[in-house]
């Protein structure tokens, strides 16, 4: 019996995740961003300012969605120049449209005083001292998983983290796998800490975003979002369940299971891999006659697992198109292959 592994209900809805705008260190205001990303065929944006939660529910109509929520740092160093110091960012994002504050709120984090005019009373009460330890980020992502957030782990290249900064991460929801602004400074992220992260069975979705301060930053990562209807709850529910991909390019119309065998629906690409959580991979290039449709038969790798041959064994799909151009689906483990 066929089993669609991308969710098929509804549409898809082209997101960028993480924006910065002129209410922390962005060149645009909310309104700009708002026209330009729609330009370009968006129809959400999450506004991601630094350390301050603000609500832009006046961008949201029946053509856009403007999802609320905040990127919290946390730096190791604060004896030398930033550039020198590990940090860990996290992006938070509201199932609450008119959320106005968050409880990991930092005030000391606030580099930017004209920022200083979003925080609400409530906020100002809201105090919470994060500190670069592995068991405090940890805390700060279960209080903000408390509040019904889904939290993002963002740029580990550009962040100089590596294993041992998020072996340990728990209760994330997100990882960036691409981040534009990032990239076309130099510093790439790739697929290991999501592997990394997804063979402990820790089910964290792959991320591609803008991070957008700059007109130069923007239109590069995005995610495709099937949800049932462009409103907010409907786009968070469709976020929070992993019904969505990532990419730079590439687009993903279908990815199902049939008795076994792997089917997915592309845009013409010169790549399909179908990765596990060991060696194995499922791979078809053609660089001269591009691929829009793949099948892979996978029958005798699940056999194989269901004698628990493997811990946390899990399929995921990644796409490339000739220019190099990436898409990457969410990791669908065993018992949802099944």
């Amino acid at each position: 019996m066929k089993k669609y592994l991308l969710s098929n209900i509804g549409n898809f809805y082209k997101a960028n995740l993480h924006v910065h705008t002129n209410v922390s260190d962005g060149a645009m205001s909310p309104e700009e961003i708002k026209r330009i990303y729609m330009e370009k065929g968006y129809s959400v944006v999450a506004f991601t300012d630094h350390e301050i939660m603000v609500p832009h529910t006046e961008l949201t109509d029946e053509h856009f969605v403007a999802l609320t929520s905040t990127e919290i740092s946390t730096n190791n160093r604060t004896d030398c120049d930033f550039c020198y110091a590990k940090t860990y960012h996290l992006n938070i994002y509201s199932p609450d449209e008119n959320k106005n504050c968050f409880s990991t709120f930092d005030k000391s984090k606030m580099w930017l005083e004209h920022s200083y005019q979003y925080i609400t009373d409530e906020q100002e009460a809201m105090q919470y001292n994060r500190i670069y330890d592995i068991n405090d980020v940890n805390k700060v992502i279960k209080m903000a998983n408390d509040e019904g957030c889904l939290v993002s782990y963002n740029h580990p290249v550009w962040s100089l983290q590596d294993y041992s900064d998020y072996a340990e991460l728990c209760g994330l929801w997100g990882i960036e796998l691409y981040n534009t602004g990032c990239a076309r400074n130099g510093y790439f992220d790739t697929a290991q800490p999501f592997d990394d992260l997804l063979r402990q069975g820790k089910g964290v979705f792959p991320l591609a975003t803008d991070d957008a301060h700059l007109l130069r930053d923007c239109f590069g990562g995005f995610v495709m979002i099937r949800a049932e209807k462009l409103t907010y709850d409907s786009i968070f529910n469709a976020l929070k369940n992993g019904d969505f991909y990532a990419s730079t390019g590439p687009e993903i119309h279908e990815i199902s299971i049939d008795n076994g065998v792997v089917k997915i629906l592309t845009s013409p690409v010169a790549f399909v891999g179908l990765s596990t959580e060991n060696r194995h991979l499922f791979a078809k290039r053609d660089e001269e006659n591009l691929l829009t449709e793949v099948n892979f038969d996978i029958g005798w790798h699940l056999d194989m697992l269901k004698q628990g041959i493997s811990e946390n064994p899990y399929i995921r799909v990644t796409l490339m198109d000739e220019k190099g151009n990436t898409a990457y689906s969410r990791a669908y483990f065993l018992n949802e292959i099944n």
